[in-house]
């Protein structure tokens, strides 16, 4: 009899208590349903042109992955737009006779975050990344896996900001 209690209680807390599991620890308010992420825009003196498309896209397709939201293309419960802020190249490691072995590729983002459901989760803030390659090397050789590399981590550092609230 004792056992039948015991199991009753246990049960009874199981359906009592409500357990959130998240693959990607995104905290995204249940409340919410719809994003709209407006193609990022070119505001930087010198970038590639398909870097705004390539950093927009990256940014939709970790909410179709990672997320149950709609896209949608205005009015979204929350929004996001951007801008391409800084592209620049920059030498980083100095080998013999003062020449540069490793050039630096950093881009900044930055972005608006409006949450209509939550106002104080709004934000306004530039995102900067990089990445370095080999001096002997020309940016247009290694610029389009540079670009996609850089945008990945621009591309989490945004969504983190966003929904894991750090």
């Amino acid at each position: 009899m004792k056992r039948i209690g015991y199991i009753f209680i246990i049960l009874a807390l199981g359906y009592s208590c409500k357990v959130s599991v998240s693959l990607t620890g995104a905290d995204v308010d249940e409340n919410i349903k719809t994003a709209t992420i407006e193609i990022f825009e070119n505001q930087a003196a010198l970038t590639n042109p398909n870097f705004p498309r390539i950093v927009t896209e990256g940014l939709r397709e970790k909410f179709i992955r990672q997320t149950k939201l709609k896209l949608v293309t205005e009015g979204g419960d929350v929004n996001f737009r951007g801008a391409i802020t800084g592209y620049s190249t920059a030498p980083v490691a100095i080998s013999g006779a003062e020449t540069a072995s490793l050039t630096r590729l950093t881009i900044s983002v930055s972005v608006e975050y409006s949450n209509k459901l939550d106002e104080s989760k709004n934000f306004n803030q530039t995102f900067s990344r990089f990445a370095d390659f080999n001096s002997t090397q020309n940016l247009n050789q290694v610029e389009d896996a540079l670009m996609t590399e850089i945008s990945e981590q621009l591309v989490q550092d945004i969504f983190n900001r966003a929904f894991l609230n750090w």
